[in-house]
């Protein structure tokens, strides 16, 4: 099948450069069989599952003298065992190892003349693990007509389930004079969309993005400042640094009922107190009055926000089956010496923020089941796209995951680690999730201007535990 790329697809696909690869990762490390989670199985699985994502299978065909947006096309010499490889660590692998080589793999971009998306097996983790590493682009998954394939591979049960056989057969794919006559066609059926097409030629590729994220842009050059000078925001290499951290969920929500906030603030005022610290240890001037501005893309949810809570009053961790991904510009106060200060900071800008009945960025409705943070994050980070990276330091994405245990073809899921892209001129990206009772982050940095990202790593430990004391 034969589908024009919609603008913002297009947009992500033209805005990727060698230094800025756009795709998004996910780490999943397993408890690894007796006699190992072999490829063979690992290929099975995807490939029955993959008729769930069908444009997992499709390639992307640029138009002639770029006078459309590029189609998203059959790919007829599809092979699955290009995209689902098998690496190894030297026995017994360490974590430090395996985020070494994710560094490589998150660094590389993906071959535009095949489907975009990679998949990894990495066997040899210590302690009877492996991994499991899957990086798709941005353009791919929109979290409405296309999911992100983690999303159909993970099972509740350890029983996997069932999905009927499907065989399929790949449309013909069109030449090049048929693109060019398609493409002729939509100017003269469309012809204002020709004077975006121009735009993007010369580089002005926010015209090319959707109605809802050109109005978020607007909104950010008119209402928004300039981001406050940071080390965050350099020229960025080719290379990657990922680091991870994990915690358990049961704090955040200690904190959340001591003040009354939402785990999102608590996640926030976390990072905040992490990057007060990361500053100082560098040696930069921080004053009362320092901040880094980050730019949040949140789940929320269309209910009630008190039917958003569990009977613990706790928020509750499952997507909403009709829920937003919706994105603002919150200001960390890195400046501030005390934690509970800052917390009380970073609430009152997540209250206002919810007082705004009218979005202040686009939404993108998606409609969800089983295994999303993956998707959320790349809807996530649709939207924060739509803003001049200009006005903000640093992304953050947090999406909620399930609260039980998950398998792939029944080998249980021990830990889940997202990782988002890096924009251009931004040196970090966080981007979290919570799983089976814990907050999983993945920090994705740039290797040259981020150097010291572990020392982030255990500084975001301490200030959790700083929040915590206080709270006692």
């Amino acid at each position: 099948m034969t589908t024009r790329m919609t603008a913002q697809d297009a947009s992500f696909y033209f805005l990727e450069t060698t230094n800025t690869p756009m795709h998004i990762g996910s780490l999943a490390i397993l408890a690894e069989p007796e006699g190992g989670l072999d490829l063979e199985t690992l290929l099975q699985l995807v490939e029955r599952r993959i008729s769930e994502v069908p444009r997992y299978r499709q390639k992307v065909r640029e138009v002639a003298f770029g006078l459309a947006r590029p189609v998203w096309v059959d790919d007829r010499d599809f092979d699955i065992a290009y995209h689902v490889r098998r690496s190894a660590l030297p026995r017994p692998g360490s974590d430090d190892q395996l985020h070494d080589l994710l560094a490589r793999l998150i660094s590389r971009p993906l071959d535009r003349t095949r489907p975009l998306w990679e998949m990894y097996l990495v066997e040899g983790l210590a302690g009877n693990r492996c991994a499991l590493f899957t990086k798709s682009h941005s353009a791919l998954v929109d979290g409405e007509d296309a999911l992100d394939i983690g999303q159909v591979l993970f099972d509740s049960e350890v029983e996997p389930r069932q999905v009927p056989e499907e065989l399929w057969m790949p449309e013909q794919e069109p030449s090049d004079t048929a693109l060019l006559i398609g493409a002729l066609a939509d100017l003269v059926a469309r012809p204002g969309e020709g004077v975006a097409l121009m735009r993007a030629a010369v580089g002005n590729l926010a015209a090319t993005a959707t109605e809802a994220v050109d109005v978020v842009g607007r909104l950010a050059r008119t209402a928004a400042q300039s981001a406050p000078e940071s080390p965050l925001n350099e020229s960025i290499s080719r290379s990657r640094r990922f680091a991870v951290v994990r915690s358990d969920l049961e704090l955040y929500r200690k904190i959340h009922s001591r003040y009354g906030c939402t785990i999102n603030d608590v996640v926030l005022a976390v990072i905040a107190g992490a990057l007060r610290y990361w500053l100082l240890s560098r040696g930069e001037p921080v004053t009362e009055a320092s901040v880094v501005r980050a730019m949040v893309p949140i789940s929320v949810y269309t209910q009630d926000p008190a039917d958003a809570e569990d009977a613990d009053g706790a928020e509750t961790i499952q997507v909403h089956p009709q829920g937003e991904v919706s994105t603002f510009l919150v200001d960390l106060p890195v400046g501030e010496p005390n934690a509970v200060v800052r917390l009380s900071h970073i609430a009152h800008a997540g209250e206002a923020y919810a007082r705004q009945r009218r979005r202040i960025a686009a939404q993108a409705m998606i409609r969800l089941s089983g295994f999303a943070p993956a998707t959320m994050h790349a809807v996530g980070v649709r939207v924060a796209s739509g803003f001049s990276q200009r006005v903000f330091n640093l992304m953050i994405t947090n999406a909620p995951g399930p609260q039980h245990p998950l398998y792939l073809a029944g080998v249980p899921v021990l830990e889940t680690y997202p990782i988002s892209p890096l924009l251009k001129n931004q040196a970090l990206s966080i981007a979290l999730t919570s799983y089976d009772g814990s907050v999983y982050y993945g920090l994705n940095a740039d290797r040259d201007a981020m150097p010291d990202v572990g020392v982030l790593t255990s500084l975001l430990q301490e200030a959790l535990e700083e929040l915590l004391d206080a709270s006692r």
